[in-house]
């Protein structure tokens, strides 16, 4: 069988002609729509993995922040907790103080008020006392025991201290009055001349007295000028006593350490 190359040839040509026009208007716009379409979906999924990471991203952030918010919650309320038991705590101390203040005030108020009180009970009681004291000697007074008074007066002129003594010459001597002798009841002349002569020898010169009955005097007898007083009387002895106990009564009572 002989070959017809020009067939052949021209078939040869028409195939070669034939895979151009495919390869040229077939085959390359369906491998660029298939490159377009692999470039498209390449480009998709690159967005999509870009979302997917953004959405991670904001997925983390924000669990992120809800464990931030659950601990700065759990902080905050632990805070208020704290606060709360401190403020109840320090309403409670509050309470309790006050409630000690009113206690101690009210103890001091009652220590107060019974102190007051003991001590008016005792000043009525001590001045009743020395009252009562006072009108039974006064009662008892007579003149016997006044006799007696005026030897006990004279003795005190003589054994007076040196001060004294001295402060009473002078006053004497710059008296424009005569001294004053009073007694409870009237001196006989033998009583006022045996206190003339005491005052005459104590202050060696002729002392000018006036005697004066002062029934107010509780069995004694008081001389006075010039703003100097000697006096020797129960009453002057009471006053003594009275001042003692008042100054007595006044003083902080001492706690014996062991016995408490």
């Amino acid at each position: 069988m002989l070959i017809d190359w020009f067939t052949v040839g021209a078939q040869l040509l028409n195939f070669l002609i034939l895979v151009w026009l495919l390869k040229r208007f077939l085959y390359q716009p369906i491998l660029d729509a298939i490159d377009a379409r692999e470039a498209r979906i390449a480009a998709e999924l690159a967005d999509a993995e870009a979302k997917k990471a953004e959405a991670k991203s904001e997925r983390d952030a924000f669990a992120h922040k809800n464990e931030e918010f659950d601990r700065q919650r759990a902080e905050r309320l632990s805070q208020a907790k704290e606060e709360v038991k401190a403020e109840h705590q320090r309403l409670m101390d509050e309470a309790r103080q006050a409630a000690d203040d009113v206690r101690v005030k009210r103890q001091d108020a009652l220590e107060r008020e019974q102190q007051a009180l003991n001590d008016e009970i005792t000043r009525l009681t001590r001045k009743e006392v020395f009252s009562i004291a006072r009108k039974t000697l006064g009662d008892l007074a007579e003149t016997g025991l006044e006799a007696r008074m005026g030897e006990v007066f004279t003795r005190r002129l003589r054994e007076m201290a040196a001060q004294t003594k001295e402060d009473l010459a002078t006053a004497l001597k710059t008296a424009a009055e005569p001294a004053i002798v009073r007694s409870t009841f009237e001196l006989p002349e033998s009583q006022r001349a045996a206190i003339q002569n005491a005052l005459n020898e104590t202050f060696s010169a002729e002392v000018r007295v006036r005697f004066e009955a002062a029934p107010n005097l509780v069995s004694g007898i008081e001389l006075s000028t010039n703003g100097q007083k000697v006096a020797w009387s129960i009453a002057d002895y009471l006053a003594t006593l009275e001042k003692q106990v008042g100054e007595l009564l006044k003083a902080p009572v001492k706690t014996d350490p062991e016995s408490s």
